[in-house]
């Protein structure tokens, strides 16, 4: 049972793939250390998808990913290598552009040479057009735009002033000046030629990771835009453009709807999408909308499926669409129809797992990237079949599999309100079920709330690091938690966090408390986000568990209000209170008001770039703790955001956590 965090963060890390035209191959990005170990490069491989033997068809120590088939065949991907024809300035690397791999092989060959790089690209799968997203300063020539930025970087200024938010975005800061890039939406043919801007006039509507898709025959682009909604959270409609007549329309424009994820069907007469509408008394709910290319009439499907559908792509008849969606803690692939919106789950029951990055072959068959608890994500391919088996192909990661050292459970229990929670129990294999052999538990409580502990790989948060140092590992679905039906969903909406969730997650913990495998006496509970908000609501509330460790949390609840990137989301989550009018009131559920209560040693650990729960949060609960004599520890990652991501740093966290553990578990 030798798994530590040296080996998991040197495995490779299957990110994203492309199906070439022929169907018989895909093109697999996969992160992989660099020679230093101090951060990850990719390459792209050539994986057969009748199951044969893989190969690496670019390398270095530079980022190649986005794979894309061009018309031809020729692949292209986004990278950050040197240019090999040009010297290279000396902020080249910080800049990704499109780079072609020609269908008949050879060496690769930088396609666009943007002034401030590419950040996404889409080629029309049967026309030689390219269509991309990158970055302009407005009213700055383009030989001119490069040495414009750069100066700026160096010399300044640097302030960005704002009239509306958000004014930050997980990580880093938006602009809404007026010598600053935005984000412009730009065609070419294939070969990078006869460049034409389509939204010369873009500001910020682009400016929050848009969707951007193209027409099989290359006369149409969708892409997400962003503009103020009446809520002050950013509506989303589908901007569609004529390339050639470079004229458009606005699809699905409604108050307080999000429109995304847009996908063309073969014949390019419907646009498929995701619609939610926000509100402050109902939970969000994403739907499946099609709308009619030609007359901008949207209809929706699967309104009676309650599960949320993830990005859609089309069968190649136009009549099926096929999803992934989060259920009772898998993420299988379904398939709507079309037309009535009936739902047939293709991946079986069996074998579970969860899968993502859907690509249809040209065959009929649906490839992707699949994985498990104890499986690190790989390709997949299945047929497009009810109760179809997946077929792993590939094997890019480099990790065996933990089936011989490491076992899952899959279990529920009834909450004080009667309501099923599911959970699963990652444990080592053959654990002795006896007085002397019981397990040390780890309670793992997930982010969100909205989302689901899931049969499935985890980079940052993975149980197996711990079961394969003697742990069990509890991974709870308590109210909130997807793949349950939108009832269960509904029942964080509002400003009620440390209402039923928190006794769904004491049920959970007085069953496992109870089992002959796990020691009662030795727990802890930890979590990141909401989850670091809930350990931080248990530290208030019972002092049941050893010790407590909170990554990412939110400890205040009014104050928090103005600090975090998206305060407009958080007036909808919190059911549309008001903060600023009974902060008292509001802050009914806030740990730091009960922070006189916590008794619990506890570990709080924090990224100083992580906007969306800002280190305030963090600081503000360690200051409080010291205050009250509570045994507590602050870790810190200046250079990191809501998550620990580079190499080194995500080492330090495991380290540290695991050592806090066992000093407080007696191991």
């Amino acid at each position: 049972m030798g798994y530590d965090v040296e080996q998991h963060i040197a495995l490779g890390r299957v990110c994203d793939l492309a199906a070439s035209p022929c169907g018989t191959w895909l093109a697999v990005a996969v992160q992989r250390l660099d020679r230093d170990g101090a951060k990850y490069a990719s390459d792209l491989w050539k994986v057969p998808t009748d199951g044969s033997a893989a190969v690496q068809l670019t390398r270095g120590d530079c980022k190649d990913a986005a794979p894309c088939f061009r018309h031809d065949g020729a692949l292209a991907f986004l990278s950050n290598r040197q240019p090999n024809e040009v010297k290279p300035d000396e902020e080249a690397e910080k800049r990704m552009q499109i780079w072609l791999l020609p269908a008949a092989g050879g060496e690769p060959k930088q396609l666009t040479d943007e002034p401030l790089g590419v950040e996404s690209f889409r080629f029309a799968r049967n026309a030689p057009r390219l269509l991309m997203f990158a970055p302009v300063i407005p009213s700055i020539e383009p030989e001119k735009q490069r040495e414009t930025a750069s100066k700026r970087a160096k010399n300044g200024p640097s302030a960005r002033r704002f009239k509306t938010q958000p004014v930050r975005h997980w990580d880093h800061w938006l602009h809404e000046n007026a010598d600053l890039a935005n984000t412009h939406l730009i065609a070419c043919d294939a070969a990078g030629g006869n460049r034409v801007d389509l939204t010369p006039e873009a500001r910020n509507e682009f400016a929050i990771e848009p969707g951007l898709e193209v027409s099989a025959d290359g006369k149409w682009v969708a892409a997400t835009r962003q503009s103020p909604g009446k809520d002050r959270e950013l509506d989303t409609t589908l901007l569609l453009v004529d390339i050639e007549a470079k004229s458009s329309r606005i699809f699905g424009a409604a108050d307080n709807v999000n429109v995304e994820s847009p996908a063309f069907s073969p014949d390019g007469r419907h646009l498929a999408a995701l619609r939610t509408t926000r509100s402050p008394t109902t939970v969000v709910r994403p739907l499946i909308a099609i709308f009619e290319v030609a007359s901008g009439k949207m209809r929706e499907i699967g309104a009676q499926w309650d599960r949320w559908p993830g990005a859609a792509r089309w069968s190649a008849d136009g009549r099926r669409l096929f999803v992934t969606a989060d259920d009772q803690g898998h993420t299988p692939v379904f398939a709507l129809d079309a037309a009535q919106g009936s739902v047939e789950r293709i991946t079986s029951v069996a074998t579970g797992g969860v899968h993502t990055n859907l690509e249809l072959l040209a065959d009929g068959r649906i490839a992707g990237i699949r994985s498990t608890l104890r499986d690190a994500p790989e390709c997949f391919v299945v047929k497009s079949v009810p109760n179809a088996a997946p077929q792993s192909l590939a094997r890019l990661s480099g990790f065996a599999g933990a089936h011989d050292w490491a076992e899952v459970e899959s279990f529920s229990v009834r909450s004080t309100d009667g309501a099923p929670i599911h959970s699963f129990l990652v444990k080592p294999k053959g654990a002795p079920a006896t007085q002397t052999g019981r397990l040390p538990l780890l309670f793992w409580i997930h982010g969100g709330p909205i989302g689901m502990d899931q049969d499935g790989w985890h980079w940052r948060w993975n149980p197996l690091l711990m079961v394969a140092q003697g742990y069990a590992v509890a991974l709870p679905n308590p109210r909130g938690s997807t793949g349950f039906g939108q009832e269960f969903i509904q029942g964080i909406w509002g400003n009620v966090w440390g209402e039923q969730c928190y006794r769904d997650l004491m049920a959970v913990a007085d069953e496992l408390a109870a089992r002959p495998d796990i020691d009662a006496a030795r727990t802890m509970a930890m979590g990141g986000s909401f989850g670091g908000y809930m350990t931080n609501w248990i530290g208030t509330q019972t002092g049941r568990f050893k010790c407590l460790v909170t990554h990412a949390s939110v400890a205040t609840m009014a104050q928090f209000t103005g600090t975090t990137d998206h305060p407009a989301w958080w007036y909808l989550e919190m059911g549309g209170e008001n903060p600023y009018a009974d902060m008292e009131r509001f802050d009914r559920y806030a740990p730091i008001r009960f922070v006189q209560n916590w008794k619990t040693p506890v570990l709080i650990i924090h990224g100083e770039r992580d906007y969306r729960c800002p280190i305030n949060e963090g600081l503000n609960l360690f200051e409080a703790l010291q205050y009250h004599g509570v045994d507590s520890e602050l870790l810190v990652f200046p250079d990191e955001n809501h998550w620990i991501l580079k190499p080194r740093n995500i080492v330090a966290w495991y380290q540290a956590v695991l050592e806090f553990i066992g000093r407080h578990l007696g191991r």
